[in-house]
Protein backbone atom coordinates (compact mmCIF):
# COMPACT_ATOMS: atom_id res chain seq x y z
CA UNK A 1 0.00 0.00 0.00
CA UNK A 2 0.91 3.59 0.11
CA UNK A 3 1.17 5.47 3.24
CA UNK A 4 1.71 9.33 3.17
CA UNK A 5 2.53 12.00 5.84
CA UNK A 6 0.72 15.46 6.20
CA UNK A 7 3.12 18.79 5.44
CA UNK A 8 0.80 21.30 6.30
CA UNK A 9 0.47 23.90 9.15
CA UNK A 10 -0.57 24.39 11.27
CA UNK A 11 1.53 22.53 14.01
CA UNK A 12 3.33 21.92 17.15
CA UNK A 13 2.14 20.14 20.43
CA UNK A 14 -1.18 21.15 20.43
CA UNK A 15 -1.43 23.50 17.64
CA UNK A 16 -4.94 24.94 18.41
CA UNK A 17 -3.53 26.92 20.95
CA UNK A 18 -0.87 29.84 20.91
CA UNK A 19 0.99 28.58 23.48
CA UNK A 20 1.48 25.34 21.73
CA UNK A 21 1.87 25.68 18.07
CA UNK A 22 4.91 25.46 16.50
CA UNK A 23 6.74 28.60 14.10
CA UNK A 24 6.33 27.53 10.76
CA UNK A 25 9.27 28.50 8.92
CA UNK A 26 10.94 27.50 5.50
CA UNK A 27 13.77 26.05 6.98
CA UNK A 28 11.68 23.68 9.16
CA UNK A 29 9.48 22.78 6.28
CA UNK A 30 12.71 21.64 4.66
CA UNK A 31 13.44 19.56 7.79
CA UNK A 32 10.25 17.95 7.86
CA UNK A 33 10.09 17.31 4.11
CA UNK A 34 13.78 15.84 4.45
CA UNK A 35 12.79 13.51 7.27
CA UNK A 36 9.53 12.30 5.09
CA UNK A 37 11.50 11.50 2.38
CA UNK A 38 14.06 9.52 4.03
CA UNK A 39 11.88 7.60 6.63
CA UNK A 40 10.26 5.93 3.85
CA UNK A 41 6.67 7.22 3.34
CA UNK A 42 5.40 7.12 -0.67
CA UNK A 43 5.22 10.73 0.04
CA UNK A 44 3.29 13.52 1.62
CA UNK A 45 -0.30 15.70 1.14
CA UNK A 46 -0.05 19.58 0.90
CA UNK A 47 -3.15 20.03 1.85
CA UNK A 48 -5.07 24.25 2.25
CA UNK A 49 -3.72 25.64 5.61
CA UNK A 50 -1.30 27.99 6.36
CA UNK A 51 0.92 28.44 3.22
CA UNK A 52 -0.22 28.27 -0.70
CA UNK A 53 0.26 24.34 -1.02
CA UNK A 54 1.85 25.07 -4.52
CA UNK A 55 4.67 27.50 -3.55
CA UNK A 56 5.31 25.38 -0.34
CA UNK A 57 5.79 22.45 -2.23
CA UNK A 58 7.65 23.78 -5.53
CA UNK A 59 10.27 25.77 -2.90
CA UNK A 60 10.60 21.79 -1.79
CA UNK A 61 11.60 19.89 -4.64
CA UNK A 62 15.33 20.18 -4.29
CA UNK A 63 15.33 19.09 -0.60
CA UNK A 64 13.51 15.74 -1.63
CA UNK A 65 14.71 12.88 -3.63
CA UNK A 66 11.58 10.63 -4.15
CA UNK A 67 8.51 11.12 -2.13
CA UNK A 68 5.66 12.26 -4.25
CA UNK A 69 4.17 15.84 -3.43
CA UNK A 70 0.17 15.22 -3.40
CA UNK A 71 -0.65 18.63 -3.78
CA UNK A 72 -4.76 20.52 -3.16
CA UNK A 73 -6.11 22.81 -5.82
CA UNK A 74 -9.78 24.41 -6.22
CA UNK A 75 -10.91 23.87 -9.05
CA UNK A 76 -13.14 27.36 -9.05
CA UNK A 77 -10.01 29.28 -7.91
CA UNK A 78 -8.05 28.20 -11.23
CA UNK A 79 -8.67 27.73 -14.88
CA UNK A 80 -8.28 24.25 -15.97
CA UNK A 81 -5.59 25.60 -18.36
CA UNK A 82 -3.91 27.08 -15.94
CA UNK A 83 -4.33 24.21 -13.37
CA UNK A 84 -2.32 21.94 -16.41
CA UNK A 85 0.53 24.69 -16.95
CA UNK A 86 1.15 24.28 -13.57
CA UNK A 87 0.86 20.21 -12.87
CA UNK A 88 2.88 20.02 -16.15
CA UNK A 89 5.97 22.66 -15.20
CA UNK A 90 5.85 21.12 -11.48
CA UNK A 91 5.95 17.16 -13.11
CA UNK A 92 9.06 18.24 -15.09
CA UNK A 93 10.80 19.79 -12.62
CA UNK A 94 10.46 17.43 -9.90
CA UNK A 95 10.90 14.30 -12.99
CA UNK A 96 7.25 12.84 -12.04
CA UNK A 97 6.95 13.46 -8.57
CA UNK A 98 3.19 15.35 -8.81
CA UNK A 99 0.05 14.45 -7.54
CA UNK A 100 -3.16 16.76 -7.13
CA UNK A 101 -5.85 16.64 -4.52
CA UNK A 102 -8.88 18.14 -6.21
CA UNK A 103 -10.67 19.92 -3.33
CA UNK A 104 -14.07 20.95 -3.82
CA UNK A 105 -14.38 23.12 -0.13
CA UNK A 106 -17.38 23.96 1.52
CA UNK A 107 -19.35 27.49 1.35
CA UNK A 108 -17.42 29.04 4.36
CA UNK A 109 -14.09 28.26 2.60
CA UNK A 110 -14.85 29.22 -0.63
CA UNK A 111 -16.47 32.45 0.23
CA UNK A 112 -13.69 33.68 1.48
CA UNK A 113 -12.06 33.65 -2.41
CA UNK A 114 -14.88 35.30 -3.51
CA UNK A 115 -16.45 31.55 -4.72
CA UNK A 116 -20.28 31.51 -3.96
CA UNK A 117 -21.66 28.32 -5.33
CA UNK A 118 -23.87 26.05 -3.69
CA UNK A 119 -22.91 22.50 -2.48
CA UNK A 120 -23.97 20.51 -5.61
CA UNK A 121 -23.13 23.53 -7.89
CA UNK A 122 -19.41 22.93 -7.14
CA UNK A 123 -19.46 19.19 -8.21
CA UNK A 124 -20.92 20.43 -11.45
CA UNK A 125 -18.23 22.57 -11.46
CA UNK A 126 -15.69 20.44 -10.79
CA UNK A 127 -16.94 17.37 -13.36
CA UNK A 128 -16.79 20.10 -16.55
CA UNK A 129 -13.36 21.08 -15.13
CA UNK A 130 -11.58 17.75 -14.89
CA UNK A 131 -13.36 16.88 -18.35
CA UNK A 132 -11.11 19.59 -19.57
CA UNK A 133 -8.36 18.86 -17.13
CA UNK A 134 -8.33 15.45 -18.55
CA UNK A 135 -8.23 15.96 -21.96
CA UNK A 136 -5.63 18.95 -21.35
CA UNK A 137 -3.04 16.40 -20.25
CA UNK A 138 -3.64 13.82 -22.57
CA UNK A 139 -2.05 16.13 -24.80
CA UNK A 140 -5.23 16.90 -26.44
CA UNK A 141 -6.55 20.72 -27.77
CA UNK A 142 -10.02 21.04 -26.12
CA UNK A 143 -12.79 23.45 -27.13
CA UNK A 144 -15.25 23.20 -24.42
CA UNK A 145 -18.62 25.20 -23.68
CA UNK A 146 -20.71 23.84 -20.72
CA UNK A 147 -22.67 25.24 -17.79
CA UNK A 148 -19.67 26.86 -16.08
CA UNK A 149 -16.36 26.01 -18.20
CA UNK A 150 -15.96 27.43 -21.71
CA UNK A 151 -12.75 27.36 -22.99
CA UNK A 152 -11.70 27.58 -26.80
CA UNK A 153 -8.54 26.11 -28.44
CA UNK A 154 -6.87 25.35 -25.06
CA UNK A 155 -3.61 23.44 -25.20
CA UNK A 156 -0.24 22.87 -22.74
CA UNK A 157 2.89 23.75 -24.16
CA UNK A 158 4.43 20.50 -21.84
CA UNK A 159 3.56 17.36 -21.31
CA UNK A 160 4.23 15.39 -18.02
CA UNK A 161 7.73 14.01 -16.75
CA UNK A 162 8.05 10.76 -19.26
CA UNK A 163 5.09 11.23 -20.32
CA UNK A 164 3.23 10.17 -17.19
CA UNK A 165 0.06 11.64 -16.18
CA UNK A 166 -0.11 12.51 -12.75
CA UNK A 167 -2.81 11.09 -10.79
CA UNK A 168 -6.08 13.24 -9.80
CA UNK A 169 -7.07 12.46 -6.14
CA UNK A 170 -10.60 13.71 -4.68
CA UNK A 171 -12.58 13.17 -1.19
CA UNK A 172 -15.97 14.12 -0.90
CA UNK A 173 -18.93 12.27 0.63
CA UNK A 174 -22.19 13.13 -0.91
CA UNK A 175 -23.36 11.61 -3.77
CA UNK A 176 -22.44 14.70 -6.28
CA UNK A 177 -18.96 13.81 -4.82
CA UNK A 178 -19.44 10.08 -5.54
CA UNK A 179 -20.42 10.96 -9.44
CA UNK A 180 -17.30 13.30 -9.87
CA UNK A 181 -15.32 10.55 -7.93
CA UNK A 182 -15.92 7.67 -9.97
CA UNK A 183 -16.22 9.43 -13.38
CA UNK A 184 -12.56 11.25 -12.81
CA UNK A 185 -11.10 10.21 -10.25
CA UNK A 186 -7.92 7.42 -10.35
CA UNK A 187 -7.88 7.93 -5.81
CA UNK A 188 -10.64 8.26 -3.85
CA UNK A 189 -9.90 9.68 -0.01
CA UNK A 190 -12.23 9.77 2.70
CA UNK A 191 -11.45 11.12 6.13
CA UNK A 192 -11.39 8.74 9.04
CA UNK A 193 -14.58 7.29 9.47
CA UNK A 194 -14.97 3.82 10.97
CA UNK A 195 -14.18 1.09 9.29
CA UNK A 196 -17.91 -0.11 8.43
CA UNK A 197 -18.51 3.63 7.24
CA UNK A 198 -15.30 3.31 4.78
CA UNK A 199 -16.44 -0.13 3.64
CA UNK A 200 -19.65 1.42 2.76
CA UNK A 201 -18.67 4.32 0.35
CA UNK A 202 -16.28 2.08 -1.25
CA UNK A 203 -19.09 0.05 -2.18
CA UNK A 204 -20.83 2.76 -3.52
CA UNK A 205 -18.16 4.42 -5.48
CA UNK A 206 -17.25 1.45 -7.00
CA UNK A 207 -20.49 0.49 -8.08
CA UNK A 208 -21.12 4.02 -9.76
CA UNK A 209 -17.35 3.61 -11.41
CA UNK A 210 -18.76 0.51 -12.89
CA UNK A 211 -21.60 2.08 -14.59
CA UNK A 212 -18.91 4.66 -16.45
CA UNK A 213 -16.77 1.63 -16.96
CA UNK A 214 -13.94 2.63 -14.15
CA UNK A 215 -14.43 0.02 -11.39
CA UNK A 216 -11.01 -1.32 -11.38
CA UNK A 217 -9.67 1.92 -12.44
CA UNK A 218 -10.41 3.70 -9.07
CA UNK A 219 -8.33 2.96 -5.42
CA UNK A 220 -9.34 4.21 -2.04
CA UNK A 221 -7.73 5.78 1.18
CA UNK A 222 -8.71 7.34 4.52
CA UNK A 223 -6.88 10.19 6.28
CA UNK A 224 -6.41 9.75 9.93
CA UNK A 225 -4.44 11.26 12.61
CA UNK A 226 -2.10 8.28 14.48
CA UNK A 227 -1.29 8.31 18.41
CA UNK A 228 0.87 5.13 18.65
CA UNK A 229 3.33 4.11 21.30
CA UNK A 230 5.26 1.12 22.57
CA UNK A 231 2.29 -0.05 24.95
CA UNK A 232 -1.48 0.84 24.96
CA UNK A 233 -1.42 2.81 28.18
CA UNK A 234 1.26 5.01 27.01
CA UNK A 235 -0.82 5.72 23.33
CA UNK A 236 -3.73 6.60 25.60
CA UNK A 237 -1.77 9.07 28.27
CA UNK A 238 -0.40 10.60 25.48
CA UNK A 239 -3.91 11.20 23.84
CA UNK A 240 -4.92 12.53 27.49
CA UNK A 241 -2.40 15.47 27.47
CA UNK A 242 -3.96 16.37 23.78
CA UNK A 243 -7.67 16.61 25.44
CA UNK A 244 -6.29 17.92 28.82
CA UNK A 245 -5.17 20.99 26.23
CA UNK A 246 -8.61 20.80 24.41
CA UNK A 247 -9.83 24.15 26.09
CA UNK A 248 -13.13 25.75 26.15
CA UNK A 249 -11.95 28.37 24.12
CA UNK A 250 -10.72 26.07 21.70
CA UNK A 251 -13.33 23.74 21.48
CA UNK A 252 -15.97 26.83 20.82
CA UNK A 253 -14.02 27.96 18.10
CA UNK A 254 -13.90 24.59 15.89
CA UNK A 255 -17.23 24.12 16.68
CA UNK A 256 -18.79 27.44 15.80
CA UNK A 257 -17.03 26.92 12.06
CA UNK A 258 -18.43 23.75 11.36
CA UNK A 259 -21.85 24.64 12.48
CA UNK A 260 -24.24 24.53 9.36
CA UNK A 261 -21.21 23.79 6.90
CA UNK A 262 -22.30 22.45 3.50
CA UNK A 263 -19.47 19.54 3.54
CA UNK A 264 -21.36 16.28 4.39
CA UNK A 265 -17.68 14.78 4.69
CA UNK A 266 -17.50 17.64 7.89
CA UNK A 267 -21.25 16.94 9.18
CA UNK A 268 -20.06 12.78 9.52
CA UNK A 269 -17.17 14.02 11.11
CA UNK A 270 -19.12 16.06 13.54
CA UNK A 271 -21.71 13.63 14.14
CA UNK A 272 -18.34 11.23 15.71
CA UNK A 273 -18.46 13.46 18.66
CA UNK A 274 -21.43 15.81 18.72
CA UNK A 275 -19.62 18.42 19.36
CA UNK A 276 -19.11 17.83 23.42
CA UNK A 277 -15.85 17.01 25.58
CA UNK A 278 -17.09 14.36 28.14
CA UNK A 279 -15.07 14.19 31.26
CA UNK A 280 -13.24 10.93 29.89
CA UNK A 281 -12.06 10.47 26.90
CA UNK A 282 -12.33 6.99 26.08
CA UNK A 283 -16.06 7.82 25.50
CA UNK A 284 -15.19 9.35 22.09
CA UNK A 285 -13.61 6.15 21.25
CA UNK A 286 -16.12 5.23 18.77
CA UNK A 287 -14.92 1.76 17.50
CA UNK A 288 -11.83 -0.09 19.18
CA UNK A 289 -8.60 2.59 19.23
CA UNK A 290 -10.90 4.90 16.85
CA UNK A 291 -10.83 8.45 18.78
CA UNK A 292 -12.89 11.33 17.55
CA UNK A 293 -11.73 13.73 20.18
CA UNK A 294 -9.50 15.83 17.40
CA UNK A 295 -11.99 17.10 15.51
CA UNK A 296 -12.99 18.85 18.48
CA UNK A 297 -10.37 21.30 18.34
CA UNK A 298 -9.71 20.87 14.28
CA UNK A 299 -12.46 20.48 11.18
CA UNK A 300 -11.88 18.34 8.23
CA UNK A 301 -10.37 15.05 9.40
CA UNK A 302 -11.13 14.44 13.04
CA UNK A 303 -9.80 10.80 14.28
CA UNK A 304 -6.88 9.11 15.76
CA UNK A 305 -5.78 5.60 15.66
CA UNK A 306 -4.56 5.40 19.51
CA UNK A 307 -3.08 1.93 20.52
CA UNK A 308 0.36 0.10 20.39
CA UNK A 309 1.94 -0.50 17.21
CA UNK A 310 0.38 -4.06 17.16
CA UNK A 311 -3.42 -2.48 17.39
CA UNK A 312 -2.58 0.20 15.16
CA UNK A 313 -1.50 -2.49 12.65
CA UNK A 314 -4.71 -4.37 13.55
CA UNK A 315 -6.75 -1.03 12.44
CA UNK A 316 -5.07 -0.78 9.49
CA UNK A 317 -5.32 -4.27 8.55
CA UNK A 318 -9.02 -3.94 8.98
CA UNK A 319 -9.38 -0.78 6.63
CA UNK A 320 -7.35 -2.34 4.06
CA UNK A 321 -9.67 -5.55 4.42
CA UNK A 322 -12.54 -3.02 3.69
CA UNK A 323 -11.07 -1.93 0.48
CA UNK A 324 -8.07 0.74 1.32
CA UNK A 325 -5.31 1.36 -0.61
CA UNK A 326 -3.65 4.45 0.96
CA UNK A 327 -3.02 5.97 3.89
CA UNK A 328 -2.75 9.56 4.68
CA UNK A 329 -1.40 9.92 8.21
CA UNK A 330 0.25 12.33 10.99
CA UNK A 331 0.65 13.51 14.31
CA UNK A 332 1.17 16.36 16.70
CA UNK A 333 3.76 17.50 16.35
CA UNK A 334 4.17 16.37 12.91
CA UNK A 335 7.92 16.30 12.66
CA UNK A 336 8.62 13.98 16.17
CA UNK A 337 5.48 11.68 15.36
CA UNK A 338 6.44 11.16 11.84
CA UNK A 339 9.67 9.83 13.19
CA UNK A 340 7.77 7.69 15.47
CA UNK A 341 5.30 6.33 12.97
CA UNK A 342 7.69 5.58 11.02
CA UNK A 343 10.17 3.88 13.77
CA UNK A 344 6.73 1.91 15.06
CA UNK A 345 4.42 0.81 12.02
CA UNK A 346 5.77 1.61 8.51
CA UNK A 347 8.73 -1.21 8.84
CA UNK A 348 5.67 -3.66 9.18
CA UNK A 349 3.49 -2.47 6.14
CA UNK A 350 3.79 -3.41 2.73
CA UNK A 351 4.63 0.39 1.81
CA UNK A 352 5.36 1.55 -2.30
CA UNK A 353 7.58 3.70 -2.66
CA UNK A 354 7.89 3.62 -6.23
CA UNK A 355 6.84 6.74 -8.36
CA UNK A 356 4.75 4.40 -10.35
CA UNK A 357 3.22 3.52 -7.30
CA UNK A 358 -0.23 2.21 -7.79
CA UNK A 359 -1.14 4.61 -11.32
CA UNK A 360 -4.69 2.93 -12.64
CA UNK A 361 -5.50 5.71 -14.52
CA UNK A 362 -7.89 4.52 -17.08
CA UNK A 363 -6.72 7.14 -19.72
CA UNK A 364 -3.20 6.02 -20.03
CA UNK A 365 -3.31 4.43 -23.27
CA UNK A 366 -5.19 7.69 -24.68
CA UNK A 367 -2.90 9.65 -23.52
CA UNK A 368 0.38 8.21 -24.52
CA UNK A 369 -1.39 7.75 -28.40
CA UNK A 370 -2.18 11.17 -27.94
CA UNK A 371 1.12 12.10 -27.14
CA UNK A 372 2.81 9.77 -29.68
CA UNK A 373 0.55 11.72 -32.54
CA UNK A 374 1.34 15.06 -31.72
CA UNK A 375 5.09 14.32 -31.45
Amino acid sequence: MEVLWYLTGPDGRYPWRADGARQLSYPYFQQLARAVDHLGYTGALLATGTHDAWVQGASLIPYTDRFQHLIAAHPPLLSPTLLGKMITTFDQFSKGRLRINIVNGDAKLMAQFGVHLSHDERYAYTDEYLTVLRALLRGESVTFKGKYIHVVDAGLPLQPHGGRVPELWFGGSSPAAHEVAAKHIDTYLSWGETVSQAEAKIREVREIARRHGRADKIRFGIRLYVIVRPTEAEAWAAAQDLYDHMDDAAIAGAQSYVAGIDSVGQQRMSALHGGRKPKDLRELEIEPNLWSGIGLVRHGPGTALVGSPQQVLARIQEYRDAGIDVLIVSGMPLLEEAYRFAELVLPHLPVDRETEAGATSAWTADRDAAWRKQA
